[in-house]
């Protein structure tokens, strides 16, 4: 499922580059990784574990370039026991990014393919104090016209680090994908 979508950085004609939505590459694994580690939000894994994402999970992940550097990217799996639900692992964007709208544009772009494909649900967990993935998740939602169920799936406890609890998201059913405005 190899896709290229373009448009300008920030929506008009100042943009240093365009940004180029696209199936990431072996490549793309560090800087997958260093934008996890920058973004000092999210639970950073391996770097192997980014390279990884980036050849065996490739028709469920999208990445974002600006200059062909790596700005963004959204990665996930296709749910072993529910095949039609894929589960969004994590959704970063470049601080030089941010506030232009492009974590919805990722998901937008994906969803997009991924409807194509028979995906009918995202899913994803978001700990209860996490406000930007909260308004992200629902505009999402919002924008697909589809239902948002919200329910507990680890307890804090069930973690045997200190960590938040995780709330799973589940959007659905997802027929098309919105306009693009």
């Amino acid at each position: 499922m190899s896709g290229k979508h373009t448009e300008r950085a920030n929506g008009d004609n100042q943009s240093a580059g365009r940004v180029v939505i696209e199936t990431p590459t072996k490549r793309d694994g560090a800087a997958l990784w260093r934008i996890a580690r920058d973004s000092r939000k999210l639970d950073l894994n391996s770097s192997y574990a980014y390279l990884l994402w980036c050849v065996d999970f490739i028709d469920t992940s999208v990445v974002a370039r600006v200059d062909e550097e790596i700005v963004g990217f959204v990665i996930g799996y296709r749910r072993p026991t529910d095949p039609e639900s894929v589960l969004v692992w994590q959704v970063a964007v470049d601080a030089s990014q941010r506030g232009r709208g492009l974590a919805g544009k990722l998901l937008d772009e994906l969803f997009g393919r991924l409807v194509d494909a028979g995906v009918r649900y995202l899913d994803t967990t978001i700990t209860p104090d996490n406000e930007a993935s909260i308004r992200l998740f629902s505009s999402f939602a919002k924008r697909w016209n589809a239902a948002l169920e919200r329910s507990r799936l680890f307890e804090a406890e069930d973690f045997p680090d200190a960590h938040e609890p995780e709330d799973l998201f589940r959007i659905g059913p997802l027929v098309r994908a919105p306009q693009p405005q």
